[in-house]
């Protein structure tokens, strides 16, 4: 099976490939630029998202949004991560999350799936906390900060195996399971 996934991170798409391809689900990357809804109703976002996604490109496809929620501000950011992470970048992040005794935040990605006639939404979350400074690689946004519970790295000192654990992974999971169970009725 073939799904067109609407993304520009580059990142993002290698890691649903990792994924999905096992499952024999071959993901289609699409570019195309789909300015996205500011507010912290994910739900929302995925929806207006793969609404105006479908509207450009016409074929069943998938949209993804993942947000961090911090606990030291009451789940801030959210669905504004993305220019959140973008002003803070990695250093600043640290220092004013990565210290002291409220580091843990909550990773979730929603897939949002329209097949024509119908939006699915599709969640998967870890647990973890802000490290005090950035290690690893920092092309993926903020994995140079994210310690998962129950582990000492951070997803970017991870590597390929933060694709067993990570939130996108579920998120996915979820969504492979589903298309199992639409082919199969």
């Amino acid at each position: 099976m073939r799904i067109r996934f609407l993304s520009k991170n580059k990142h993002k798409i290698a890691e649903a490939e990792k994924i999905l391809n096992p499952l024999h689900v071959e993901v289609v990357p699409i570019t195309v630029q789909i300015d996205e809804l500011q507010t912290i109703d994910v739900k929302a976002i995925i929806r207006n998202k793969v609404l105006r996604a479908f509207d450009r490109i016409g074929h069943r496809l998938i949209v993804e949004q993942t947000c961090l929620y911090l606990d030291a501000l009451n789940g801030f950011p959210g669905g504004l991560t993305q220019p959140f992470w973008d002003t803070l970048e990695a250093e600043r992040f640290c220092e004013l999350f990565g210290r002291g005794e409220m580091r843990g935040v909550t990773a979730k990605t929603w897939i949002g799936y329209c097949d024509g006639r119908q939006i699915y939404k599709f969640e998967g979350e870890i647990r973890g906390s802000v490290s005090s400074e950035p290690r690893g690689d920092r092309a993926f946004q903020w994995d140079c900060v994210f310690i998962p519970d129950g582990h000492q790295e951070t997803f970017a000192q991870m590597g390929e195996r933060k694709n067993e654990i990570s939130m996108r992974r579920s998120a996915l999971n979820a969504f492979a399971q589903h298309l199992r169970e639409a082919a199969d009725a």
